[in-house]
């Protein structure tokens, strides 16, 4: 019987368990390595700010796993795509997130670790069911899923696909967060885009026809909006603050001997001893068990650490000042609000938390190697109609060297400090 998703942003997505790669897909779906991936929010702390933004890892890896069904539909009618490189560009695409911790990206600021290696553990682990599924498919199938992801597969398009300036992943989180969050900033064009995806067959380049050039730059635009008006809402910074906070003290009571309450033999009492997690670990670790224990430290002995935990559950996050981004003003600064907090009696080392948030628009956020370019084609190889100002007709040309809007997109710094609503007005006094 035929596997329906019904998704808030593409309506119905379809597998078909009477063909193989589908079957592949529903078998995978269906492990414990990726339906554990409905305990943790696609947006982390964003739900204390777009109270909609609920929604899940898992329904945005199902997402990204029929948008890139549907771009190798599209570039097949263009492009020979072989049955292997689409199953695995489908399989890459569909667990590309196994590796998030609790809240998503929060969480990797307190393990040092980043989701994308934990990603790879997963797929190259015999022991997990994921694993498994993959090598009873095909014994190399989670080796290339493993190298698409990391950017080692041919043809290069797979991969570019998977995680690019124009991959099937933002594709989908900007549409998702954007509907989930009520914003408009992350709606562009994404028919025109997919129509016009093409691959050069000498590189494995993707690139997009000129023809889609404006609906290029909506997308780019889209993105940084995005980020300045949603993954770096001030408020949701707060809130990843107090959380920092917390994981902090609690730290340092393990230290000392004297956190009340933790659950024995649990993933959260390895992590605050500063043990490396095992992957078996790492995979039962999910938003609940960090809320549990938060919600058991709001009663903790402890008053800093109780007052930190009662302040996120019962959302009295810290306010926000804004900083200069010149360090040479920066710093003085933040040594006199350090002292006016201290003087107010909260410990700065909790109470107040510097925070910096960066991107850079164009040239990606994560910023590896092959994320760097997105490229247009500028006509039609004969010449004709299509071609861009003196340019060759049929050349791959980063955008940027041909749009002004691409070019102003600047990249940006922000600079805040998180403290209590109570001591706010006295230490702006410090900074303004």
């Amino acid at each position: 019987m035929e596997r329906l998703y019904r998704d808030p942003v593409h309506n119905l997505i379809s597998l078909d368990p009477d063909k193989p790669d589908d079957a592949l897909l529903i078998a995978l779906i269906d492990t414990p390595e990726f339906q554990r991936l409905r305990s943790i929010k696609q947006l982390g702390l964003a739900l204390y700010t777009y109270q909609g933004a609920e929604h899940s890892r898992f329904t945005h890896s199902l997402g990204v796993m029929y948008l890139m069904t549907r771009v190798l539909d599209q570039l097949g009618k263009r492009h020979p795509v072989a049955p292997e490189d689409r199953i695995v560009g489908r399989v890459a695409a569909l667990l590309h997130d196994l590796g998030h911790g609790p809240f998503s990206h929060v969480m990797e600021q307190i393990l040092h670790e980043n989701h994308e290696r934990w990603t790879v553990r997963i797929l190259a682990d015999s022991t997990t069911q994921v694993h498994q599924r993959l090598a009873a498919f095909d014994e190399r199938l989670p080796e290339r899923v493993i190298a698409s992801i990391e950017h080692r597969y041919q043809p290069s398009y797979i991969g570019q696909l998977v995680s690019s300036q124009l991959d099937v992943d933002r594709f989908d989180y900007l549409l998702r967060d954007s509907l989930m969050t009520g914003v408009k900033y992350g709606q562009y064009d994404f028919e025109w885009i997919l129509h016009a995806l093409g691959v050069d067959p000498a590189t494995g380049q993707l690139y997009v026809e000129v023809s889609a050039r404006y609906a290029v730059e909506e997308y780019l635009q889209a993105r940084y909006y995005m980020f300045r008006q949603v993954y770096f809402h001030r408020t949701l910074r707060a809130a990843e603050a107090v959380l920092m906070s917390i994981f902090r003290r609690a730290v340092e009571l393990v230290r000392e001997g004297s956190l009340g309450f933790v659950v024995p033999g649990s993933v959260m009492e390895s992590v605050l001893a500063g043990r490396p997690l095992t992957l078996a670990e790492y995979l039962r670790f999910d938003d609940h068990d960090v809320m549990f224990h938060i919600k058991q430290w709001a009663r903790e002995p402890d008053p800093v650490l109780r007052d930190l935990a009662t302040r996120f559950v019962v959302r009295r996050l810290f306010k926000t000042l804004d900083l200069p981004v010149e360090e040479s003003r920066r710093t003085g600064l933040v040594a006199r609000a350090r002292a006016r907090t201290e003087s107010l009696g909260f410990d700065p080392a909790y109470y107040l938390i510097e925070d910096r948030a960066a991107d850079i628009p164009y040239y990606s956020y994560y910023r590896p190697e092959g994320k760097g370019r997105l490229y247009l084609r500028t006509g039609a190889p004969n010449g004709g109609a299509g071609a861009s100002g003196d340019l060759p007709a049929g050349e791959l040309v980063d955008i940027a060297d041909l749009s002004p809007v691409v070019r102003g997109m600047v990249g940006y710094e922000l600079h805040r400090l998180c403290l209590p609503e109570e001591v706010v007005s006295q230490v702006r006094e410090e900074v303004v």
